[in-house]
């Protein structure tokens, strides 16, 4: 890019800025140009330092915190599925993906809409509903309770039924600080330019801890939460049974003989919840392979990526707002730390339908707790009810240290995944498919590098 126009490029708005970074590139990082020097890079790497948000030492006692693990006697359960947040995201490091996945059902009603299902316990004599998650582990029977029957099981009624793999957290800092105007700009300008073939959906979703305010979703696989605090209390409670402030009221009170809610304030006044969300924010960005990057190959596949139009939906850059910006209902500023930063998700945030949707809708009391007894107006029925079919472009940096693609990890290799992309992405799969052998391998080359 010439001087210039670099010049011209930064007298506009930061969202306009960003838009601009994210439609013409799908550059690779590892070429020279790219990235303006007014523009700070977020840090990446593997190495469990901080971002810069708080000192080296915090991060590693947050950590700890983060991986603990979870017993009856801190209030893990009734029904679970993990007992630590290290169980489900640790590759290659605590924060980062893994294999394990979830379960998810639910039925369409007799006027086509999603249905959350209602999962029968203790033979019958309980229904957990308002939840389209399944947990695979219970605490009961046990030795206190042997003659309580606690385990879910999915009712033949449930023919909606579909598995969610776990996303790496790493860099997620960095995504929240994202301003909402530069996802909904993203997503307008994205369907402007394909002529409404490509049309990455907005969804606004409840701040759990800033009642009666929403914000653009952008984390878990429906974008079902803005903040990382919420996303943090939603897991701790849904994935481990502990409750918290922000979510204390426990999905089943069978079997449950400890104090709500479990997970208390320390002497500082912050509780584990608090504690995982700052892990979260000062994690750093997952870092590429340069050397592989650095390779001809792998730089012609970068090119190829962009020319059959994969970059449109996995965008390479974003910037971060500003410092002292406050997002998440006001709740929180931006650090120094993120503020102002460029990183490389390759990845927009927004829901697409690329035809393998899952047919789950967001179920609002599972995720908001009380919350969702006071829906801010933005988050209405009928646009959750848009998230059915449509899942959050995964975003590519570090999925060469994934094994498992798409979101249920049903496929296995990169050409596999890319492949199973229809609906949106049927022309950039059109356009993979008619490259010739040498160029398809160059992009899963370039893949390999991220």
């Amino acid at each position: 890019m010439k001087p210039k126009a670099i010049t011209i490029l930064y007298v506009l708005t930061l969202a306009i800025l960003v838009w601009t970074l994210a439609g013409e590139q799908g550059r690779d990082p590892a070429k020279k140009g790219t990235a303006s020097p007014q523009l700070p890079e977020a840090p990446a790497g593997f190495d469990n330092k901080s971002n810069g948000m708080v000192d080296d030492q915090t991060h590693e006692a947050d950590q700890l915190t983060f991986d603990a693990v979870e017993d009856v006697a801190d209030g893990l359960g009734p029904l679970y599925n993990a007992q630590s947040c290290r169980e489900c995201h640790q590759n290659p490091t605590s924060g980062g993906a893994s294999q394990v996945t979830e379960l998810r059902v639910g039925h369409l009603g007799p006027d086509h809409r999603f249905r959350n299902p209602d999962i029968p316990i203790a033979r019958g004599t309980e229904i957990i509903a308002g939840r389209t998650l399944v947990n695979d582990r219970a605490i009961c029977p046990n030795a206190a309770f042997p003659d309580t029957e606690i385990q879910e099981r999915v009712p033949e009624s449930e023919s909606v039924r579909t598995t969610r793999i776990s996303l790496s957290l790493l860099g997620d800092g960095f995504v929240e600080a994202v301003s909402d105007r530069t996802l909904i700009d993203l997503a307008r300008n994205q369907c402007n330019s394909t002529h409404g073939k490509v049309c990455g959906l907005v969804i606004y979703v409840p701040i759990v801890e800033a009642l009666g305010q929403a914000g653009v979703g952008r984390f878990g696989w429906k974008n079902q939460h803005a903040s990382l605090l919420s996303f943090s209390g939603d897991a701790y409670l849904n994935e481990m049974g502990i409750t918290t402030q922000l979510f204390p009221d426990e999905v089943t009170r069978l079997c449950n003989t400890v104090s709500e809610p479990n997970d208390k304030p320390g002497p500082d006044g912050l509780a584990d919840v608090d504690l995982f969300a700052r892990f979260l924010r000062a994690s750093k960005a997952p870092a590429r392979d340069l050397k592989l990057a650095d390779t001809p190959v792998a730089k012609r596949g970068s090119d190829l990526f962009d020319k059959v139009g994969c970059a449109v939906c996995h965008v390479q850059t974003l910037v971060t707002a500003a410092a002292g910006t406050k997002i998440n209902g006001g709740t929180f500023a931006i650090p120094v730390a993120l503020g102002s930063k460029a990183f490389h998700p390759f990845g927009d945030f927004l829901l697409h339908d690329v035809g393998t949707g899952d047919g789950i809708v967001i179920p609002t009391v599972e995720h908001y707790g009380r919350a969702a007894r006071q829906m801010p107006k933005e988050c209405s029925p009928e646009e959750f009810q848009k998230t059915r079919n449509r899942v959050r472009t995964a975003p590519l940096w570090g999925v060469r240290l994934r094994t498992r693609l798409m979101h249920e990890g049903a496929s296995v290799t990169l050409r596999d995944a890319i492949l199973r992309h229809a609906g949106e992405a049927d022309q950039a799969t059109r356009g993979f498919r008619k490259l010739a052998a040498k160029d398809q391998e160059a992009i899963v080359e370039f893949l390999r590098s991220l």
